[in-house]
């Protein structure tokens, strides 16, 4: 008996006395105390590690290493894989048990394009010497799709547009630092003008192939930025045995790229609906919506419009599952973005197999972006004319073009998919004045940039390829005389080394070694056409592949700079 209680609580026998703990880093009692209080009744599944990482983000300011410890014994995960994920992604911050928390308040400085344009560096300087670095932390940060009032500041969850110091010390001092939710169409008001009345007939008596071939004819196309046929995928998963789901791509992080965000502040039963309509075309489990997390009003608006829909008796409760970015890129990428749903880093997938057969938990996976489900619901209420009856330069259909830079009224422009960028320029307001059209961004950094005199060129799918770029999300930054393509094209290198997982080697060193050459006062035009052609080559996705854009465009259409 006295052998018994001597060891008591010894963890393994062997040589000398043994452990009384396992090995690694101990479980602290008060953190998983304080995690287990914050999950509550919440299910320990691995998919939710992203959503409970911002659970602890949002109460602490940070994620603490006897959290992390306590959230992966709670979810009976290795802390490895607790740690890996945690600091994958730009909007969470662990820290080490030695390491200082970051102070409550962060300030995130938007320096992509538009809002280096429009002065965010000088911005990002005056706040980093003009504020105390022990209260407010001041961060640069890739594009948050408020392009249209640059430059933007993120304080807190709160957005300042056209952002100064004194806007900033003006919100720090009053403790502004929360979301605004702007006026949208709620769910009573959308179905006063009709709304879910085509999916009730739908799910009542309708044939997927009819309606798969309505949205076919009506000429709609991927607007995520891969223009693959959005009715044609439905056949491909329809095809492949269930369970099936549907994923929504709500990461658009190109920057440039703000149109989803525009209808959803708006008109988010548009969207939804027709969510709904494709994954019941295709039969699926559920609907995933993956939304970055830049985007908290937008998050805000479906978490209460998503309830609406089970209170109204539309969807099931759980049928529509709302997952939150972390600040990843490359999580718009759909494979990758399908990583994160799981709970895991957002690390592209090789191809094949496709989404379509192998995705989400390896089942067949109906991936769709946005603006794409606004129009699907749209063509079903009006038919396939309200996007094939218009028609410009042989093109037909419409384009939300995303629109900023040197021109005076920008934002979202709807204009026919035949539109140049003179007639994208003058939809907004024409170029500010004193400036001179010189260059623009014909879909985001991922398209390079386009000399003035390529001006009569039509901006839709398959247009573009043979100039070497393409339409992608339809991001256009406009540039003037006043700007030098160089330095616009390094900018854009740099979010792309920013933003490589690193999962390959062509994408990670190469967008570094690309953004060393090119600080260069003279190029090494041979060197970087080597690094290009690597890159292109060998990258798994299209991050590297397209990341050689900007760098052979600037080459070609403005030698004189480089």
């Amino acid at each position: 008996m006295e052998l018994v209680k001597e060891r008591a609580g010894v963890w393994k026998s062997g040589r000398g006395k043994g452990r009384r703990t396992p090995k690694g880093r101990q479980t602290d009692d008060q953190a998983l105390a304080d995690v287990r209080a914050l999950l509550g009744e919440r299910p320990r599944r691995r998919d939710l590690l992203i959503e409970y990482l911002h659970l602890i983000q949002d109460r602490y300011g940070h994620l603490a290493a006897d959290h992390l410890r306590a959230l992966a014994d709670e979810m009976r995960l290795a802390q490895a894989e607790v740690w890996e994920v945690a600091t994958f992604y730009a909007h969470f911050d662990p820290v080490k048990e030695d390491e200082t928390p970051p102070p409550a308040l962060t300030v995130r400085v938007c320096d992509s394009l538009s809002c280096e344009l429009a002065g965010a560096q000088t911005l990002l300087t005056a706040l980093k010497d003009g504020l105390d670095p022990s209260a407010v932390r001041v961060v640069r940060a890739p594009c948050m799709g408020r392009c249209d009032t640059a430059p933007a500041v993120e304080l807190g969850h709160n957005h300042i547009d056209y952002a100064t110091p004194e806007k900033i010390a003006d919100a720090i001092g009053t403790d502004d630092t929360h979301t605004r939710i702007p006026d949208y169409e709620t769910l009573e008001a959308y179905c006063a003008e009709g709304g879910y009345a085509v999916l009730e007939e739908l799910r009542a008596a309708g044939d997927p192939e009819t309606v798969q071939e309505k949205v076919l004819e009506s000429g709609l196309r991927g607007l995520g930025g891969a223009g693959f046929p959005s009715g044609r995928k439905w056949s491909f998963v329809r095809a492949e045995k269930g369970p099936r789901y549907l994923a929504v791509n709500g990461d658009e992080g190109e920057p440039g790229t703000f149109k989803d965000r525009y209808y959803l502040e708006r008109t988010p039963h548009l969207f939804l609906e027709g969510m709904l309509i494709a994954a019941w075309a295709v039969a699926a489990e559920t609907c995933f919506i993956y939304m970055r997390d830049e985007y908290p009003a937008v998050l805000e608006i479906l978490r209460r419009e998503i309830a609406a829909l089970e209170a109204a008796g539309i969807v099931r409760p759980g049928y529509i599952d709302l997952r939150r970015g972390a600040g990843a890129y490359i999580c718009g990428e759909e494979s990758a973005m399908l990583e994160s749903i799981e709970g895991k880093r957002g690390l592209p997938r090789h191809r094949p197999p496709y989404v379509a057969q192998v995705g989400l938990w390896g089942r067949p996976t109906l991936v769709h972006n946005v603006e794409t489900l606004h129009w699907i619901a749209r063509i079903c209420r009006e038919g396939p004319e309200v996007l094939s009856a218009t028609e410009k330069n042989g093109r037909k259909g419409l384009r939300s073009f995303s629109v900023s830079g040197r021109v005076k009224n920008p934002g979202v422009h709807l204009l026919p998919a035949g539109s140049t960028i003179r007639d994208v320029i003058d939809a907004a307001g024409g170029m500010l004045d004193g400036h001179v059209f010189k260059a623009y961004q014909p879909g985001g950094p991922s398209s390079g940039l386009l000399p003035a005199s390529l001006d009569d060129v039509p901006l839709d799918f398959d247009m573009l390829q043979p100039h070497g770029t393409f339409i992608g999300s339809a991001a256009v930054v406009v540039l003037s005389d006043r700007d030098q393509a160089r330095d616009a094209a390094l900018n854009m290198l740099r979010f792309f080394e920013d933003e490589s997982c690193g999962q390959c080697t062509p994408c990670r060193t190469g967008c570094e070694k690309a953004v060393k050459l090119m600080q260069a006062d003279q190029w090494d035009k041979e060197l970087l056409e080597d690094l290009c052609t690597v890159m292109e080559d060998a990258s798994i996705c299209g991050l590297g592949q397209a990341a050689v854009n900007p760098i052979r465009l600037t080459m070609k259409h403005f030698p004189q700079e480089v």
